[in-house]
């Protein structure tokens, strides 16, 4: 059980590093987010909110935590599979994402729009980062992230 408050905090503080290396990509490398790719940070953004109040929150109830943000994780893998699957068929994703105008319009897109804001096509086709895409980097995250809270989650109490 001492073990779920740090564990906690750890998926929160690798979600956090994966927001801001996502604004790297963007600022930096120039590589424009797609809505799927703002659904996914949305997913990241959510498991580390969940994860850091379940955290400061008494130890009985990280399990709680742990579970609604694992759900937040599963919804992130579906969403970077969809995007893998996007990318495998190009032909589905051409011109305006019907997507975008929705996501554009959410309050939290108008108050962090450089982190929420969608602007990029699902398909465009960006170099791989140490030999996976972005969308494959965001389902490993996503899966490793759900095992682990899982763990937490629905391990034997003492």
């Amino acid at each position: 059980m001492k073990t779920s408050r740090p564990l906690l905090l750890f998926v929160a503080l690798a979600c956090i590093g994966l927001l801001a290396f996502a604004l790297y990509l963007q600022i930096v490398e120039r590589m424009q987010p797609c809505p799927l790719c703002v659904i996914q940070r949305y997913a990241f953004a959510a498991i580390a909110l969940v994860c850091l109040v379940f955290a400061v929150m008494p130890r009985g109830t990280a399990p709680v935590g742990a579970g609604l943000a694992m759900l937040f994780a599963l919804g992130g893998a579906g969403t970077a599979g969809w995007h893998l699957w996007v990318k495998a068929h190009p032909e589905v994703s051409c011109g305006i994402d019907p997507l975008e105008t929705s996501l554009n319009t959410i309050p939290t897109a108008k108050l962090f729009p450089l982190l929420f804001n969608a602007d990029g096509l699902c398909a465009t086709p960006y170099d791989p980062i140490l030999g996976l895409s972005i969308p494959q980097w965001s389902l490993a995250w996503f899966v490793g992230m759900a095992l682990v809270l899982g763990w937490v989650a629905f391990k034997r109490r003492s």
